[in-house]
Order: C-alpha cells, then structure tokens, then sequence
C-alpha cells in the first residue's frame, strides 16, 4: 500500500474496499477444534470476500489492507490477486504478522476465534490511504470491522469516506457488528456514524436492534428514514427490505438447496448487491441479485469459494437449463 496525499483521480477499479484479511483454519472432519487434529488452510475477511465476490461476477474491483510478510500472508495476497481483484495498494509488511481467525460448527451452530491483536492490518492508519486510487473509483465499500480493530484503523475508515465524499465517490456502508471485537456501547456510536456518512447503509436487522435499542420494526424504519443513505436491510424472515425515505421494498430471498456453512452469505449478498448497482439495475433487482449470491455462498465451505460467475447468476436468473452431456 502507498501513501498518495494527491488528489487527482488515477485510473482503477470501480469498486474498493480495504480491511483486514485473515488466515483461516476449520477443522477438516467435522469435529471441534479442541478434538481435531486435521485442520484446512483457508482465509477470509469480509471486505476480500466481497472483493473477490465481485471479481467472480465481472466487475472491477480492488481490495487493499496490510497482510503479515509471512507465508499466510504471501498466500492470502497471491489468492486475491489470483482471483482477478486488484491489489496493487496492498502491502506486505515485516512490522507484524498476519492475524489468524480458527473457526468451528458444533451442533449446527458456528463459533469463531480471532488471533488478530497487533496484527498487521491492526496497524493500518490514515497515511496508508492512496487519495487518488479513492478518487478514481466509483463506489467505496467500507464494514465496521476495520474500526474495531484499533483506533489508528479507526481514523482510517472515517477518512477513506472522507476522502470518498470529496470526490464524488459514493459509499457503501455494511456495519459487520463483530461483538467479539468491540462492546455494544463502544460501536455503537461509531457505527452509527458511519452509516451517516453513507449513501448506502447495508445493515442486518439483528444489528439494527442492537443499535437503534428497539425491537420495534417501524421504530427501527423511522431511524433509518433519518438517514440520508438507502438502506437495505438483511436478515428479514423471509425477504431483504430496501427502505427509502417514503417506500419499503420487500425482496424475497432464494431458496438454498443445502446449507453447509454460512460464514460469508452477507459478504456473498453485499458483491452481488453491488455489481448490480454497477450495471445500473435499480435497487430492488441488485438486491435480488444479491439474495441469489448470498443463498449460493451458503452452499460451499469457506468464506468465498462459492462465489458464483456472473454467467451462473445470470442462468438462474433467466431460468436457463443446465446441459449435463
């Protein structure tokens, strides 16, 4: 990554996104972690997954953080770029390793445990903000992990939509609430803000509870309607709502033929959502679109290798038959 203090746009992708990528390992035969004593090598991180989610379906994308100059950070940086996301303001560092999240499902539930304290990407700061690379894109994709992962991180992710609003650079917003990074109280505020901030706010209802404080869904929608983003909000019982300052919009979700883990569905449902704002749809159809990615996600292991292509998207779509032989 490059410290860039001009301002003229440079030619890049149309959508960026920066934070912290992790090594991951999951046990590989279905145990705890505790009694397993085979592990995958995998990776994830929000912002990268939905980078590469992206990528899967056309789109130009760039994802940036700081990854330790080890091999897992060797292999996460090589992997994204491998997957078509460009990556040029990315840095490898000597100055500290690359976090580390192990991750386990027991009785259908899923728990996850974050090695990532002083980590490289927790050292990310303001100065590691390329303004140009900013400028240029057309869509800033920020999650409120990255504030909760240091107060230098913090200020990062409040400039980047500094910088993004300076230029016309729309923002999108995911608040990603992590409680086992940061308190309720303590993220609250800052999420908040950022969804402030926003021109479009892509909470989960189960986040909006905890931070609007209320179980009242019409409550709920009043806050949001003080927003000036549009929000789409995930995780209805049924659907995805896209509320406006004098509509909601109901958008069924797609049936998963099989659920084998679910870490990721968000990220899944956030590349589509936005490849399909790219493509100019309205928001109703980028958010079906991003229902499908998400639903599809779910059906793999890992945090990103279900991502789909934009031509088995648009196949489901439109309906078309799959030809065996």
């Amino acid at each position: 990554m490059t410290t860039n203090s001009q301002s003229q746009a440079v030619t890049g992708p149309d959508i960026i996104t920066f934070g912290e990528t992790m090594a991951l390992l999951m046990p590989s035969n279905g145990k705890g972690l505790e009694y397993s004593s085979e592990l995958h090598s995998l990776f994830g991180g929000a912002e990268s997954n939905v980078a590469i989610g992206v990528s899967r379906l056309g789109g130009k994308v760039g994802w940036f953080g700081r990854l330790g100059k080890d091999p897992m950070g060797r292999l996460i940086y090589k992997k994204i770029r491998g997957e078509g996301v460009d990556v040029s303001r990315a840095e490898l560092t000597a100055e500290a390793p690359t976090g580390l999240m192990m991750r386990e499902m027991i009785m259908g539930k899923t728990s996850v445990y974050y090695y990532r304290k002083n980590s490289a990407a927790s050292q990310m700061s303001a100065k590691h903000l390329d303004e140009g690379y900013i400028a240029g894109a057309k869509i800033l994709h920020i999650t409120g992990i990255t504030p909760a992962l240091s107060e230098s991180c913090k200020e990062a992710a409040f400039e980047a939509v500094r910088l993004a609003r300076k230029h016309g650079v729309k923002v999108s917003f995911d608040p990603n609430l992590r409680l086992k990074l940061w308190g309720i109280d303590e993220a609250r505020p800052v999420l908040l803000e950022l969804a402030k901030l926003s021109d479009i706010f892509l909470p989960g209802l189960d986040e909006l509870k905890l931070l609007y404080q209320t179980e009242d869904w019409d409550v709920i929608v009043g806050k949001l309607r003080e927003l000036s983003a549009v929000s789409i909000v995930k995780g209805g019982e049924n659907e995805t709502y896209v509320v406006t300052k004098d509509s909601i919009t109901a958008v069924p979700y797609f049936k998963a033929e099989q659920v084998v883990d679910t870490v990721g569905a968000g990220d899944g449902f956030c590349a589509g959502f936005l490849v399909g704002l790219s493509k100019e749809y309205d928001y109703a159809e980028a958010v079906r679109i991003g229902n499908l990615v998400g639903s599809l996600i779910v059906q793999t292991e890992g945090d990103w290798e279900g991502a789909p292509t934009w031509e088995q998207v648009d196949a489901i779509l439109n309906d078309v038959k799959h030809i065996e032989r």
